[in-house]
């Protein structure tokens, strides 16, 4: 059983939007801190945003007031809200959960379980 399922990549031209989904199945949101991270073709994964049950954000220098991570708690599902996409956003996006509060957010080792990741494609 996959722990976490992300949805809603797709392709969109530039200066487009998409919002992604992440889901889990053995894991309640508001417990912990969740990410956000991004893997350009060719390039290591990076942290793109996350979310903590205080109500901590935190998002990259590149996509700071671009994109806004929430999480439904009822729902137990995460997002990630695109707006104003350029071709750098291209690659798959992978949602994480932490076990516990996380120290460096945009630390892969951080976290402990990973979706198989989204892809979003951005062109001209």
């Amino acid at each position: 059983q996959v722990p976490l399922v992300e949805s809603g990549g797709d392709s969109v031209q530039t200066g487009g939007s998409l919002t992604l989904s992440c889901t889990p199945s053995r894991w309640t949101w508001s417990n912990y801190c969740q990410a956000w991270f991004h893997q350009a073709p060719g390039k290591e994964r990076q942290g793109v945003a996350n979310i903590c049950s205080d109500g901590t954000k935190n998002y990259a220098d590149s996509v700071k007031g671009r994109f806004t991570i929430s999480r439904d708690n009822v729902k137990n599902i995460l997002f990630l809200q695109m707006n104003s996409l350029n071709s750098d956003d291209t690659g798959v996006y992978y949602c994480a959960t932490g076990a516990s509060g996380v120290e460096f957010w945009d630390d892969m080792g951080e976290y402990v379980d990973w979706g198989q990741g989204t892809q979003v494609t951005v062109s001209s």
